[in-house]
């Protein structure tokens, strides 16, 4: 078993490209919480002052009322108390202002990030297939997982926290300039030496920081792709190759989390020690300070305070600096699927109700009639309307998934409304493409497809998939009843019409016979029913919509035969009067269509109905036969 598509795009968290634009986005989402921001600044600074002015009070604590009260028989305390109560004020305040600020961080990161996924969401919505034939699905999940945790991370802590260390080393800097600027050289030349130490570790710690993030990426593309395929590695048995191949991904993933936490892990100690040499050389000089110069001892003990308060932000600011990184790259990933240009809908024409006037002109109706008709605008903002019918033509059509590699090659041909075309052909061929250009999946680069006489380029998207249903192959079924699957296929159906679309399907009967019948759950894809029951859910959400235009991608292959009768007699009825596009390996299944078209190699090689077909003794004749003398 293979891992991840190779041919797939792979992005990974590394340094973002562009760091300024990507901030900048970061910030027009965090527009709306401006004054929570300017509030949350504050109270960073008040914190930090707080702290920073509680430990200056060690100054006149110890030369005002500590060092003059030693030796006394009974020493007056009650102005110490009252510096001890305001210090213990201070503190508070500090304490409140730092809750109030986590608070409105988390608040603010919570708020920014949930309109973030909505962004995301809804982009996701509107991009093209195309975008997701190149984009591993765990690719696209690590956007809304990964990467935005990273991006959490940065907005309620280490935003914080990046800000409140600088304010905090500022303000200790000033403070320690002011009691005695020969130590604060001491403490200057000690901050080059662990700026120089966390330059190293962090450049190290930063590159296998990036490699555990690809490696994560690949671990879950993997996973996800063992999850999906569990079925094919039990039935050849490669349950042992699938374990050496996650072994082999897993392994790179923990060398490079052990590079990248054994690094990390290092700076805090590292910078730790090298606070304690500080404040032991520190001390040393100050000590010499004071018996020389005469450097009083309140000025001593608050300086020596704060070398440890200094040191400590600077280690806090390091140890931000990657998750930072990890978060603008994240960032930077997000806004880049953000940035996917969606699907291009130039279309005006739209979909609407209709119904026939006393002199039988059509005209908009404002509730459902049965009947449609395309609403085509005018120049002078009246509109022309033309009813529904299902005609559907190619005219040489040209088109490929990728540039340089043609799938279709020059196809026309025409679906009369009412008509049964079926495509038959090897797999390949460029049948299932066909039926993905007329709902406009793909636009196509050559030719052109009329729709009841209209280029279905100038209809919108929603309205021209509105008059069109499909049964797939692969099937999928979403989390909820059995109801809500088949409703899926038009919103506004009633209980009834459910019901009425799961009988046309012939699904009726084994829904009823479920634990909750129609309200019986339905999850993971539908694991809880058979390959053919998901079928015929699917050819019962199709029935509900009701469309003029029906396209059938092999809807009977996962059924036995007894159950394919079923559902062709169903079929039939909801065929009747619709233009329908199948496409089906079982020959058995087309041969009532009223024009076969045999695809090989992206051409049509042969059209007409099943008996002129077999009198040309051609391809579709060698197909047939054999499917018969199989059978």
């Amino acid at each position: 078993m293979r891992g991840p598509n190779p041919n797939r795009k792979q992005h990974v968290a590394m340094k973002p490209e562009n760091t300024g634009k990507t901030i900048k986005r970061i910030l027009e989402y965090l527009r709306p919480y401006k004054l929570q921001l300017i509030l949350v600044m504050l109270l960073v600074i008040v914190s930090s002052a707080a702290s920073i002015a509680g430990t200056y009070f060690l100054k006149p604590l110890f030369n005002i009322y500590i060092i003059p009260l030693i030796g006394k028989q009974n020493p007056d305390l009650s102005n110490f108390l009252e510096v001890i109560g305001l210090m213990a004020v201070i503190y508070a305040v500090g304490a409140a202002a730092a809750y109030g600020y986590n608070r409105l961080m988390l608040n603010i990161s919570a708020g920014t990030l949930y309109r973030i996924r909505t962004d995301m969401f809804r982009h996701m919505q509107s991009l093209p297939l195309k975008y997701f034939d190149t984009h591993t699905h765990g690719e696209l999940m690590s956007r809304f997982t990964n990467d935005v945790d990273t991006l959490r991370n940065m907005l309620s802590q280490s935003f914080v926290h990046l800000f409140s260390s600088g304010i905090t080393v500022i303000g200790v800097f000033i403070a320690m300039l002011i009691l005695s600027p020969v130590l604060t050289v001491v403490v200057v030349g000690m901050l080059f030496l662990m700026i120089f130490v966390i330059k190293k570790l962090g450049a190290q710690s930063g590159k296998y920081f990036r490699e555990q993030q690809l490696a994560i990426g690949k671990v879950n593309g993997y996973i996800e792709e063992m999850i999906e395929g569990q079925k094919v590695v039990k039935v050849f048995n490669h349950e042992n190759k699938s374990k050496e191949e996650f072994d082999k991904l897993n392994e790179q993933l923990f060398e490079a989390s052990k590079g990248a936490h054994s690094f990390s892990g290092m700076l805090r100690p590292i910078m730790g020690n090298l606070s304690y040499i500080h404040y032991s050389i520190t001390a040393i000089v100050g000590a010499i300070l004071a018996i020389t110069t005469g450097l009083d001892l309140g000025s001593l003990a608050s300086f020596l305070q704060y070398t440890r308060s200094f040191s400590q932000p600077v280690t806090q600011m390091s140890e931000q600096f990657n998750t930072i990184l990890m978060a603008l790259a994240g960032a930077e990933r997000i806004f880049n699927l953000l940035d996917e240009r969606p699907e291009i809908d130039d279309g005006t024409v739209t979909l609407v109700n209709a119904e026939f006037d006393s002199s039988g002109k059509l005209k908009e109706a404002n509730r459902r009639t049965g009947i449609w008709a395309w609403k085509i605008p005018n120049r002078n903002k009246s509109a022309t309307y033309t009813q529904l019918k299902g005609d559907i033509r190619f005219s040489n059509i040209v088109f490929g998934y990728e540039e340089n590699k043609t799938v279709l090659k020059g196809i026309t041909l025409y679906a009369k409304p009412g008509q049964k075309i079926a495509f038959v052909g090897s797999t390949g061929a460029g049948k299932t493409t066909i039926t993905n250009l007329i709902n406009r999946f793909y636009d196509v680069p050559e030719g052109e497809i009329l729709y009841d006489g209209i280029n279905i380029k100038n209809i919108k998207k929603a309205d021209l998939r509105r008059s069109l249903s499909m049964v797939l192959q692969d099937t999928h079924l979403f989390s909820g009843t059995v109801m809500d699957n088949i409703r899926y296929g038009r919103l506004d159906a009633t209980d009834e019409e459910v019901i009425e679309a799961a009988k046309l399907a012939n699904a009726d009967s084994f829904i009823r016979h479920l634990p909750e019948g129609y309200n019986t759950m339905i999850t993971a894809d539908g694991m809880n029913l058979s390959q053919g029951q998901r079928q015929l859910l699917a050819i019962a959400r199709a029935a509900v919509a009701n469309p003029p235009v029906l396209i059938l991608d092999e809807a009977t292959s996962s059924v036995d035969t007894r159950t394919e009768s079923l559902i062709e007699k169903g079929m039939d009825q909801l065929m009747e009067g619709r233009t329908v596009f199948v496409i089906a390996h079982r020959l058995s299944t087309v041969r009532n269509a009223n024009a076969i078209m045999v695809i090989e190699n992206g051409e049509i090689i042969e059209r007409g109905d099943h008996d002129d077909l077999i009198e040309q003794r051609g391809k579709y004749y060698q197909l047939y036969t054999g499917m018969f003398e199989l059978s």
